[in-house]
């Protein structure tokens, strides 16, 4: 069976094109991009979902919560906009909190999304 997207993700642009959470899961093994990127496919389809793959941040901001090998976590931060998910950050996690330089960065690449419309 197929299924369709109900909101379909993509990746935020700096201006100069280079899509920085795609760079990020370049950089990951092959396992940990599947598991992440079956974790943004869950958003996908599922909009809006909550706990345990999905929080809301505040400020428009959520993100995608990805258990990876080693006991690893990463989280890709996101913001619904205009009918898509945009994925504006993402980072392995060290600590039991979202870092605040990890959340302003996305905060920021959101509000130069919002300043292009």
């Amino acid at each position: 069976m197929v299924q369709f997207k109900k909101v379909p993700a993509r990746f935020f642009a700096t201006a100069s094109g280079i899509e920085p959470v795609r760079v990020w899961l370049k950089g990951l093994d092959l396992e940990d991009r599947k598991t992440v990127g079956k974790d943004i496919q869950k958003i996908e389809l599922g909009w809006p979902i909550g706990l345990p793959v999905c929080r809301s941040l505040g400020n428009g901001i959520w993100e995608v919560r990805s258990d990876l090998s080693s006991g690893r976590t990463a989280r890709v931060l996101f913001a619904p906009v205009e009918g898509s998910l945009v994925l504006l950050h993402g980072f392995i996690k060290k600590t039991q909190k979202t870092p605040t330089p990890d959340k302003e960065l996305a905060l920021n690449r959101l509000k130069a999304i919002s300043g292009n419309r």
